[in-house]
């Protein structure tokens, strides 16, 4: 079990954060559409999960930006940003940001907490108890994770070109 901070304050993590070479869990989230998506459907693709608390927040949304801005333009790599909001909320902020690449998928945890808990991104303590702590996974056409970053404090951002690289690898 990994912990965390939020503002320098110590958050507990449900679940167990898998590590390079593991066998990427399966995990199951609601779409814009409100489709179910789960790791089958990225079968055969170079993914990179990232796991943020919720897109209404300042950290989270310029993380997506850069994420999709970084990754739209590689065709080989598909993006799925993983958080508790609604997927109406997230249509929403895509529509907003402009985001609209095929390759950079939301995906809601709001009926399902599969992703955050088998992959150890669990918050169970603190002020956002319930939703994913900042953590992204690089994981290969095999479905074997390559890269794991679990960002130290939720409010920092990860180490984007190191995550982009990472990936590259994988095409």
């Amino acid at each position: 079990m990994a912990s965390v901070t939020l503002k320098g304050n110590p958050i507990t993590l449900e679940g167990n954060l898998p590590k390079a070479g593991d066998k990427a869990p399966d995990f199951h989230v609601t779409t814009q559409d409100l489709s179910d998506l789960s790791l089958k459907d990225f079968a055969g693709k170079v993914k990179i999960f990232v796991a943020v608390p919720s897109l209404d927040t300042a950290v989270c949304a310029i993380e997506a930006k850069k994420f999709n801005d970084k990754v739209s333009k590689e065709a080989d790599i598909t993006t799925l940003i993983i958080s508790g909001d609604l997927p109406f909320a997230m249509k929403r902020f895509c529509s907003t940001e402009g985001i609209s690449s095929p390759n950079f998928i939301t995906g809601s945890q709001f009926r399902n907490f599969s992703f955050s808990k088998n992959y150890g991104t669990h918050i169970s303590s603190g002020p956002l108890s319930g939703l994913s702590a900042r953590a992204v996974f690089v994981v290969d056409k095999s479905d074997v994770i390559r890269h794991v970053e679990l960002v130290p404090e939720i409010g920092s951002e990860p180490n984007y070109e190191t995550v982009l690289a990472e990936a590259k690898k994988l095409i």
